[in-house]
C-alpha cells in the first residue's frame, strides 16, 4: 500500500528500503513488475535489499555497501568481470587432470564437475586440452557467479564480514 501511495504522487525518484521483505512469491512478482514499470517510465528507482537474487534480476546497476561505505558499483556483468576467472568442466572424474597446470587451481570437484580458477595469463585452452586428454568433456563454460557470491567476494576482500 505504501508503494501505491508513493506512486500516486508521481514521484521524481522512488527510494525504497527492503521493498520485498515479508512478501510471498506472487506479491514479489507484482512488486517487481511495478518497479520495472516505474523505471521504464523514466522514474529512477533506488532500493536496498538483502534478497540479492531479486537485485540481480531487477537492477540495471548495483552498489555494494560494506562497513558504511560503497565498496563496488556497476552492472552485475561489470562486477563479474572484475573478479577472477573460473571455469566449470564437466566430464573427467576427479581433478587430478588439472593439477600442475600453470596458473590454474582447483576450486571444487565433485561428481564429474570440476571448477578451476585461472590466474592472469593462464590459458583456458590449456585447461580444455588437459581435460580432453583424460576423457570426454560434456561441458566447458565460464562460471558466472551469482550476485550473492560477488557480494561475499567483495566484502571479504574489503576485510569486513
Amino acid at each position: 500500500m505504501q508503494l501505491c501511495a508513493a506512486l500516486v504522487h508521481d514521484p521524481q525518484v522512488l527510494v525504497l528500503d527492503e521493498p520485498f521483505s515479508g512478501l510471498d512469491p506472487t506479491a514479489v512478482e507484482v512488486m517487481s513488475g511495478v518497479l520495472r514499470e516505474a523505471a521504464d517510465s523514466r522514474v529512477p528507482v533506488v532500493f536496498s535489499s538483502h534478497q540479492l537474487d531479486l537485485v540481480e534480476r531487477l537492477c540495471d546497476r548495483v552498489g555494494i555497501i560494506s562497513a558504511g561505505r560503497m565498496v563496488a558499483v556497476g552492472t552485475v556483468e561489470e562486477l563479474r568481470s572484475g573478479g577472477v576467472e573460473r571455469i566449470d568442466v564437466v566430464g573427467p572424474r576427479g581433478a587430478d587432470w588439472a593439477s600442475g597446470l600453470p596458473g590454474v587451481s582447483v576450486v571444487a570437484s565433485a561428481d564429474g564437475r570440476t571448477r578451476v580458477q585461472l590466474e592472469n595469463g593462464a590459458s583456458d585452452q590449456e585447461v580444455l586440452h588437459a581435460a580432453l586428454a583424460v576423457g570426454p568433456v560434456h561441458e566447458f563454460a565460464r562460471f558466472r557467479p551469482p550476485l550473492t557470491e560477488l557480494y561475499r567476494d567483495v566484502v571479504t576482500a574489503g576485510g569486513a564480514s
